[in-house]
């Protein structure tokens, strides 16, 4: 994840028809045979394939440039050109397509994930076969191939998880999504240890359930404060959240309330996911009766306190995850925060 990459611009260019052929059969005993030009190639087409096993838009990094090849030219004795092969662009799911300028979106390959033919070849031109008549037994025309296309694209990805893990730094995301998956992202005892979202899958039964951790979130992250701002688009797409809050931290009760206000500003949408608040780090002493505060603070949202080295709370967090991807519901908006 080093080589993470979740933007890039590219270009692609489909394949132009190959040219259609002027030529007359040349046989012997036949001093005046007809029209025997071929028609060309049709170029080749743009595609762009969903590959699950990628994660990031890594591969765009330094190509820029897809380009389809051209059809070939007809041939004399009603040889047909060569189609252009195409190119296949792969892309990891959630990725979104969009015209570079306009910011308009082309397609959302988190919705479909078909193949999607994005530009087709020109077509192949006709050879002089096509233009014999009763009047014209000789022809000398044929048709040039047609042009292939190009277009500049933005390419964006999207992250596909069902919950997403948000919080200030240090609160201990990357320590839960290590505990309940094998993701093993970078962990240590100070803020900013996450720069790039990561991905684990938490076995709940006969259901596996997508976790995405994003860097931590500060005041003022909405104005530019922080990294975890440019990541928040990766949880747009998400069932749910899980609001993680170091209890070791004197102003514990205040971080809710800070990531709350700047998810709403980048998107009103994301409060109004299924949300979870987690109480972090209960194994250091004094955070046990923090909990209860918390719970008495925000009596109304569903609150879990956990440690993620002794294992206290992880079922019970685990049951809940579960329940907020199985039953969708929308949350209130909170307006005293």
């Amino acid at each position: 994840m080093e080589k993470f990459a979740d933007e890039a611009l590219i270009e692609v260019f489909s394949g132009a028809g190959g040219n259609g052929c002027v030529a007359f059969r040349r046989e012997k005993y036949v001093p005046r045979g007809g029209p025997a030009g071929g028609d060309g190639g049709r170029g080749g087409d743009v595609i762009f394939v969903v590959r699950r096993n990628l994660r990031t838009l890594a591969h765009l990094r330094y190509k820029h440039f897809f380009k389809a090849e051209n059809g070939r030219d007809g041939g004399g004795s009603g040889r047909y050109g060569r189609q252009g092969e195409d190119v296949y662009i792969p892309l990891p799911p959630g990725t979104l397509l969009k015209d570079p300028e306009t910011g308009a979106l082309i397609r959302d390959f988190g919705k479909q994930e078909k193949d999607f033919v994005f530009l087709k070849g020109g077509n192949g031109g006709w050879g002089n076969i096509h233009f014999k008549s009763s009047v014209q037994q000789a022809p000398l025309k044929a048709l040039p191939g047609k042009e292939g296309g190009h277009r500049a694209l933005r390419v964006e990805l999207q992250l596909l998880a069902d919950i997403g893990f948000v919080g200030f730094p240090n609160a201990g995301k990357s320590s839960l999504l290590n505990r309940f998956t094998n993701a093993r992202p970078k962990i240590a005892p100070y803020p900013f240890t996450t720069k790039i979202p990561n991905l684990g899958v938490l076995t709940l039964d006969d259901r596996d359930i997508i976790l995405a951790d994003i860097p931590g979130i500060l005041e003022g992250a909405s104005q530019g404060v922080g990294l975890g701002i440019r990541f928040l688009k990766h949880i747009s797409r998400t069932a749910a959240l899980a609001f993680l809050i170091d209890l070791s931290e004197d102003k514990y009760q205040e971080a809710f309330p800070i990531v709350y206000k700047e998810l709403a500003a980048f998107s009103p949408e994301l409060i109004q996911k299924p949300r979870v608040l987690v109480g972090t780090k209960l194994d250091i002493p004094g955070t046990e009766d923090r909990l209860v505060q918390l719970k008495k603070a925000y009596s109304r949202e569903k609150v879990v306190g956990i440690s993620v080295f002794s294992g206290s709370g992880i079922p019970e967090l685990a049951a809940c995850m579960g329940s907020l991807v199985c039953i969708p519901e929308v949350h209130e908006e909170v307006h005293d925060l």
